[in-house]
């Protein structure tokens, strides 16, 4: 029996005393089950939100709806024959109260900007930088009519969701509380490239909502 005979033999170091133990394949087994089954649900819920309207996806569209939004939604316009052709930027502004009670307006401030600004050379941006005010303002825009009537419960919600957005990036400004919000979205077109025969430009469309009185509730927590 030659040396390598020996490590091989009930003392060595063979491959048979690296053999995981019934325990731990169990846990291996369990794992890779559970994986595979949280990827199947996965790809069954994004297969139904993107598939046309059929009986499996009406009957649990709330199921699907709960699951894919807002972390998975799939959204298809950049691939779509007329892709968005526009920028659209949220702006708001404030009434501020003064020590003395007198009011004062600020200035208009650019909110999408500010989001911009957080994800320009940022690799590894957070989902609110990219979406929170986005889809709040697809939200209120969804639920709205064009003379700014709630269409129901979820456009109140929606009023209540962009306004504690713009509470929450104006509070604090001189050290004065927010009195009132409003709101606004300026629509820009996108220039055509030099070889479309297409017309763009022009001056920016402006859509301004009323002022919003601002309730306790509707304040960061930090100034309540």
């Amino acid at each position: 029996m030659g040396p390598d005979d020996e490590r091989d033999g009930p003392g060595g170091g063979g491959a048979g005393a690296t053999r995981p133990s019934l325990p731990a394949r169990v846990a291996v087994a369990a794992g890779a089950a559970v994986v595979a089954v949280a990827a199947a649900v996965h790809l069954t819920m994004v297969f139904l939100h993107v598939a046309p309207s059929n009986t499996v996806s009406k009957q649990h569209a709330k199921a699907i709806g709960d699951y894919i939004y807002p972390e998975f939604e799939q959204n298809w316009k950049f691939f779509a024959p007329n892709p968005l052709q526009q920028n659209v930027a949220v702006q708001a502004r404030a009434e501020l109260r003064g020590p003395d009670g007198r009011t004062t307006l600020t200035r208009w401030t650019d909110l999408s900007a500010q989001d911009g600004a957080a994800i320009h050379h940022n690799l590894l941006p957070s989902h609110a930088q990219q979406n929170l005010l986005r889809r709040a303002w697809d939200f209120y825009t969804g639920t709205h009519d064009v003379r700014e009537r709630p269409n129901g419960l979820r456009g109140s919600l929606s009023e209540e969701y962009i306004r504690r957005i713009a509470v929450a990036r104006l509070s604090g400004q001189e050290g004065r509380p927010v009195q009132r919000v409003q709101v606004r979205s300026v629509t820009t077109v996108v220039a055509p490239p030099p070889w479309s025969d297409e017309k763009g430009g022009g001056k920016p469309s402006y859509r301004t909502l009323a002022w919003w009185p601002v309730a306790t509730a509707d304040l960061p927590e930090a100034n309540r």
